[in-house]
């Protein structure tokens, strides 16, 4: 069975998640499924770009198709019956006035939705969404989760109560950092940033006076290293399609405190202290609470190592594989 992955050309130091994904579920499948690689050969940034990626695409059918994601629209150059379409949010949906509506609408959603033969979304949250657009594919819709790297083992170390190490990973509007922010003020804690620098973000640091690190460009082990070295792990999006950092940092045996909206309940599972995103005081109260209970601290990271076995590589590898399967035997 030979299965064609299609991937975003990548923004340098930017794009690397969906990529990492899937780049680990070809290296599981090896055994069962050759995995050929094909890379959009133009960013998506413009239209003429995207017409000559579809272009392109149409030229590189393979078998079995499979968009790994961001590029939904390059369905329109793809064989329907042997396409695999993977949506890991509609955030793009949420960004734009509403006539800028139109063209990711019918370009990211409606057509490539119609034409792919299944759509994966990686939570239950993101498939409510997407059905809020397109009540009609509901029958084509199936939640195959993402998955935890397993290089994220448990890494002990004491916890620093007089000055914990709070860790935040990204820095796009939709991770909060500005109300993050505001809710350390006056704690004795590091705030360490990971991501994409934001002059705003950096001055309302210093208005703050809030003790920080920030952190660019990093390699894998070094993102690894930074959830070793921290205390909490804050992750109070106001929205996310999944949901990755609360599942490493899980693995690594770190408090989580997240959102109690969007997708972050069901990723967190019970393995969590759940946060209203939009309320600077509960965020504050929180991570206070998690600074000063040891007990509530232990038992969260105890049941991270239970939450985490349902995202297993080997288990999500599995449902792949036989969503291929399944469409290798009505081609027969």
């Amino acid at each position: 069975m030979k299965v064609s992955y299609f991937y975003r050309k990548p923004i340098p130091h930017f794009h690397f998640s969906i990529e990492r994904i899937f780049d680990a579920v070809s290296s599981y499948l090896q055994k069962e499924v050759e995995v050929e690689r094909k890379e959009m050969p133009f960013f998506c940034d413009r239209l003429e770009y995207k017409y000559k990626n579809v272009l392109w695409s149409r030229k590189n059918n393979g078998s079995i198709n499979h968009i790994t994601g961001d590029i939904h629209y390059v369905a329109l150059g793809l064989a329907s019956a042997s396409t695999v379409l993977t949506i890991h949010d509609v955030n793009f949906m949420k960004r734009r006035n509403y006539l800028k509506l139109v063209e990711p609408y019918i370009f990211s959603l409606l057509i490539p939705i119609a034409k792919a033969k299944i759509v994966t979304v990686v939570s239950e949250q993101t498939k409510r969404e997407v059905l809020e657009y397109v009540p009609f594919f509901k029958n084509k819709i199936r939640v195959v989760p993402n998955f935890y790297d397993p290089a994220y083992e448990i890494f002990e170390k004491p916890f620093n109560k007089e000055k914990p190490v709070l860790l935040q990973i990204g820095t796009s509007a939709n991770k909060n950092l500005e109300r993050l922010i505001e809710a350390v003020e006056d704690i004795n804690c590091t705030l360490v940033i990971v991501g994409r620098y934001n002059k705003n973000i950096e001055e309302l640091l210093l208005s703050k006076q809030i003790s920080y690190e920030w952190k660019q460009n990093l390699t894998d082990i070094e993102v690894r290293e930074q959830y070793q070295q921290c205390d909490i792990m804050c992750f109070v999006s106001t929205a996310e399609g999944f949901g990755m950092p609360i599942l490493e940092a899980q693995a690594v045996g770190r408090a989580v405190i997240t959102s109690n909206t969007s997708s972050m309940p069901e990723v967190a599972g019970n393995a969590a202290l759940l946060v209203d995103p939009y309320s600077v005081a509960d965020i504050r109260d929180g991570i206070l609470k998690l600074i000063d209970d040891d007990g509530l601290r232990d038992e969260l990271i105890k049941k991270g190592f239970d939450n985490i076995k349902r995202y297993d590589i080997a288990r999500i590898g599995e449902m792949y594989y036989n969503l291929y399967a399944e469409i290798a035997a009505e081609a027969k």
